[in-house]
């Protein structure tokens, strides 16, 4: 007869597929990072774009992103065909793999920017919507586990799994301009996502009612005033804010150091192998130390990871470097989104993560866009070797300003590392739906 224990590590494991597998495919599937992302980049810069459409266009791909607690809102608060999640993760892998079908079927003249963007538009909010989702169980059943933490170590390690594969493909994909090919490959991937969520979402049916929706709401306007969501969504959104971006790394790299298509593939693996590694290592001891020691490594681990790559020489330094840059963003990454997911009641997990999430991409998506808009004004005046390392200055000290706002929110009173603590502590579930009946013992 199995005990709590074994049940938990049932729990745990079954979580662990289902997210492992959702996360796998956005590292293949979702345009701005996975699979296409260089070929596509590529093939605009093939059309002729310089660096600051090239960023912009990237930018407005990963607006989807921002609208994230729209999607909360939805999959908490909106039941369709009687579950708030399994239902949800279906639609989204049907968009996303759709988009990318009809982008294979649909070859693009030279130049056809716009309707290159809408195309991909169509998984990217796919690709972000099931992340939303996904978002919400990890919350919603990891923190009764106490397992935010090694679940989302899970997520990121499969993204960068999947990155070790995009990096050395994508690369030879863009090398050879099989663009279409690899708008079908992420189409037929991203169909497992609607394989997982059919056979590992356990939920209770539910049915949506003005009261529940009542009290949900009022949950939410409660959650988005606490100390604890202000304090973190501030400190994700500046430590998110880096105009050193991918995008400038890749065009330094590619334009102006002579690094090949295929080549950069292979240093987008090898960060993607590190990253691993840094996920790996948070999992195993990142719920054993002291929040207040968290905070303090994340940051001086994002200022780490970006200076790494300051003085860049070629594809042998950017290699070595690459090894190290995965394994230090990626343990800063996670530690911010621990922070986020403790941050947050179960009640409205996906809505409040999502608020969280999108902060940290808009920050992300203006960072990125003015990133490449400096590189291509510095370049011009002083040249593009001093407009990379001046960027990677910028990058890092911005990092490092995370230190003083930890300051800030501590003399007002809003101590970040307290109210995440506080917030943290075991609660009792109220309910944000009504089950129709009661869910079964083997299902529990």
């Amino acid at each position: 007869m199995s005990g709590p224990v074994d049940e938990r590590r049932r729990a745990v494991l079954r979580l662990s597929v289902l997210f492992g597998t959702i996360y796998f495919v956005q590292g293949v599937a979702e345009p701005t990072a996975g699979l296409i992302a260089q070929p596509v980049r590529s093939l605009l810069k093939q059309w002729g774009y310089a660096a600051e459409a090239i960023s912009l266009f990237v930018a407005l791909l990963t607006l989807p992103w921002t609208l994230k607690p729209l999607f909360g809102l939805v999959t908490d608060f909106v039941p369709l065909l009687g579950w708030r999640r399994r239902s949800w993760l279906v639609v989204a892998s049907s968009l996303a793999s759709t988009g990318l079908i009809v982008a294979w079927l649909a070859p693009l003249p030279p130049g056809s920017l716009l309707p290159l963007f809408f195309l991909l538009l169509l998984p990217s909010i796919g690709v972000a919507f099931a992340d939303v989702v996904a978002d919400g169980l990890m919350v919603e059943q990891g923190k009764p586990l106490r397992a935010t933490g090694r679940l989302q170590s899970v997520q990121w390690a499969c993204i960068y799994a999947a990155g070790i594969f995009t990096g050395v493909a994508g690369g030879y994909l863009a090398q050879h301009g099989l663009q279409q090919v690899g708008f079908l490959a992420c189409g037929l991937v991203a169909l497992l996502t609607l394989t997982a969520a059919l056979v590992f979402v356990r939920e209770p049916r539910h049915v949506h009612t003005r009261a529940t929706a009542g009290e949900a709401l009022r949950a939410l306007r409660e959650a988005v005033r606490s100390p604890a969501i202000l304090a973190v969504g501030s400190f994700v959104f500046l430590w998110r804010f880096n105009p050193f971006s991918s995008t400038v790394l890749y065009l330094h790299l590619t334009e102006r150091l002579g690094v090949s298509e295929q080549r950069y593939g292979v240093i987008d693996s090898l960060v993607a192998v590190s990253s691993i590694a840094g996920a790996a290592a948070f999992g195993l001891w990142g719920r054993h130390l002291p929040t207040r020691a968290l905070v303090h490594f994340s940051i001086a681990f994002g200022v780490v990871g970006t200076l790494c790559w300051w003085g860049v020489q070629g594809p042998r330094s950017a290699m070595a470097i690459a090894v190290g840059v995965g394994f230090f963003s990626m343990v800063a990454l996670l530690v911010q989104l621990d922070l986020a997911a403790r941050a947050c009641s179960a009640h409205t997990a996906g809505t409040v993560f999502a608020v969280l999430m999108a902060a940290s991409n808009l920050s992300m998506s203006a960072s990125t866009w003015l990133g490449g808009r400096w590189y291509e004004r510095w370049g011009a005046a002083l040249g593009h070797e001093r407009a990379f390392d001046l960027l990677v200055l910028v990058g890092a000290a911005l990092s490092a300003a995370c230190w003083p706002l930890l300051w800030a929110l501590a003399r007002s009173g809003r101590s970040l590392i307290e109210a995440v603590e506080r917030a943290d502590a075991p609660e009792r579930p109220p309910p944000v739906a009504s089950p129709e009946r009661a869910p079964e013992p083997a299902r529990r």
